[in-house]
């Protein structure tokens, strides 16, 4: 462990156009690994009938567009750079050789989680 006090992305204030992006794209990579998606599966994912699968990667629902995005934000970021545990493995894991701890999902034990995609 480095630190106890929760970090994330921080963003300029008075941006709340990017602010909203910036949420989403770290909400969409924690999801994805809730749903067991990864950039090398998500594209099996595309026949789904999985409501909640449907509205993650934007075969249903607009939240892409009500925050200004493609409705497919989400199957995006998760094909071209991974769930949270393939950016936490390739950028921290690994090359500091840590373990996920408290970075892991909160279904895992951990303290990492989503709010749900509608």
């Amino acid at each position: 462990m480095i630190s106890k006090e929760p970090l994330g992305p921080v963003i300029a204030n008075g941006e709340p156009e990017w602010f909203d992006v910036v949420e989403w794209v770290s909400n969409a990579m924690v999801k994805a690994e809730e749903l067991g998606i990864n950039s090398q599966n998500v594209d099996r994912f595309a026949g789904t009938k999985n409501p909640a699968i449907q509205r993650f990667l934007g075969m249903e629902g607009d939240l892409g567009k009500n925050i200004g995005l493609s409705n497919d934000f989400a199957y995006k970021i998760v094909k071209n750079v991974g769930n949270y545990g393939e950016v936490y493995d390739r950028n921290i894991g690994k090359p500091f050789n840590l373990e996920r701890g408290a970075n892991n999902l909160a279904q895992s034990g951990g303290l990492i989680h989503s709010p749900p995609f509608r």
